[in-house]
């Protein structure tokens, strides 16, 4: 993303980096603004999170005026830290960036509503948006051996089988948080994800919602880490929560906007036929799903928790498509774990936490194929790499780290 920013820099538009909290938002700010100071450009920081930056963030023209004191008329480069801290976020720097002033604008936030909804309305057209995840498995992988292997990463994993399902397992148990990353013991990368997830419940949900008691929303994310991949009951929560249903749609809502969860919607073309309208959710980060449960270090329910890992990585294949990721339920209670929606065709996609040996075509998946037809389906599994075919469908199995080709989710 470094170097997407940097190309970015020369476009008037804000450059809008968002994503959740510690995921490294200020250092890339950071090297960016030592990139430029490199090159001989002004730059000034500010952090919403600071106090005394705070108090020129008052009105429109006491930050320019502050902004002015530092470049003057010239060119320059101007930080925004924790935006989201800010009432009216967007409104306030639409009237900036509509005054043309010869100033750069690089703003971050870790995703509340008013910066994920009420910023990007205000702004559109005027801002391109860079969502930076937590550590996706390549570059965890990257990180863990060194980038020896950067430019030949499935050749690596096809050679270092063992190495390889090490990696997985140690990524599947601890996510992809930097800091957690960085920690070597066990002891200390519980400090660091406890210390995320109480600055997430405690400062971005307490300022949300604003209350101090947040012990619902706590408990909601608690539940919903217990069910990743499972179909969610809106009356069945409410009441365990003890909150209306609108307040608990609503809560989902913000775990959501502060990138928590995704949600998955049904694919559905006979609602008769095919289940309720019920979505599944599947976290961000893994190792907060299971800070959430307990199970950190040691985490629990391992086939789900590697379907939350295939998901992300479909997510992150299909960002910047039109390609819509779903799951298929029917009424007779067959199921296919995701369907990449192409528009003009479908992809069913199983996932299997097993190393298979030998082609098996579960009944759910026949059942999908017999009724839509698809040109291409895939098996996600731990080690068999082979194709069959199906009424003229190509079936791959393939092993997980496969899902980081380019190519994978053409229909080829």
């Amino acid at each position: 993303m470094f170097s997407e920013l940097k190309e970015h820099l020369s476009k008037k538009e804000i450059s809008f980096i968002v994503g959740p909290r510690q995921a490294g938002k200020t250092t890339l700010m950071l090297m960016l603004k030592e990139y430029l100071e490199g090159k001989g450009r002004k730059t000034l920081f500010l952090n919403l999170d600071i106090e005394s930056d705070k108090e020129y963030f008052v009105s429109q023209a006491k930050l320019l005026k502050k902004i002015k004191l530092e470049f003057g008329n010239n060119q320059g480069f101007v930080f925004i830290d924790e935006i989201q801290r800010k009432a009216d976020a967007g409104v306030f720097l639409k009237g900036i960036y509509d005054m043309n002033t010869p100033y750069k604008f690089i703003v971050s936030g870790s995703g509340s509503v008013e910066l994920k909804e009420k910023i990007h309305e205000s702004l559109v057209g005027r801002k391109r948006l860079f969502e930076l995840s937590t550590l996706s498995f390549e570059e965890f992988v990257n990180f863990k051996t060194g980038y020896k292997y950067e430019n030949k990463f499935l050749d690596f994993f096809a050679v270092e089988k063992d190495k390889t399902y090490l990696l997985l397992e140690d990524y599947l148990n601890f996510g992809g948080y930097p800091r957690v990353v960085l920690e070597e013991e066990l002891s200390e990368k519980l400090k660091m994800i406890n210390e995320i997830y109480q600055g997430y419940i405690e400062r971005d949900i307490s300022y949300l919602l604003r209350v101090q008691k947040t012990d619902a929303f706590s408990n909601l994310v608690k539940i919903i880490s217990s069910q990743v991949g499972k179909l969610t009951n809106y009356a069945e929560l409410s009441s365990t929560l003890g909150i209306a249903h609108k307040t608990l749609k609503e809560y989902l809502w913000y775990m959501e906007k502060t990138f928590i969860i995704h949600m998955v919607t049904p694919y559905f073309s006979n609602a008769r036929k095919e289940i309720t309208k019920s979505p599944v959710f599947y976290f961000c980060d893994l190792g907060l799903r299971n800070f959430a449960l307990g199970s950190f270090g040691n985490f629990q329910n391992k086939s789900f928790v590697f379907q939350n890992f295939v998901f992300n990585i479909l997510r992150e294949r299909t960002t910047l498509s039109s390609s819509r990721i779903c799951f298929w339920r029917s009424k007779d209670k067959a199921e296919v774990d995701f369907v990449v929606d192409k528009g003009e065709s479908l992809i069913p996609i199983e996932v299997k936490y097993q190393k298979l040996n030998r082609p098996k075509i579960a009944r759910s998946l026949r059942g999908f194929i017999n009724r839509y037809k698809p040109k291409k389906s895939i098996v996600v599994n731990l080690m068999l790499d082979e194709t069959v075919l199906m009424n003229s469908c190509e079936i791959h199995f393939v092993p997980f780290y496969k899902l980081m080709e380019k190519q994978i989710l053409e229909n080829k």
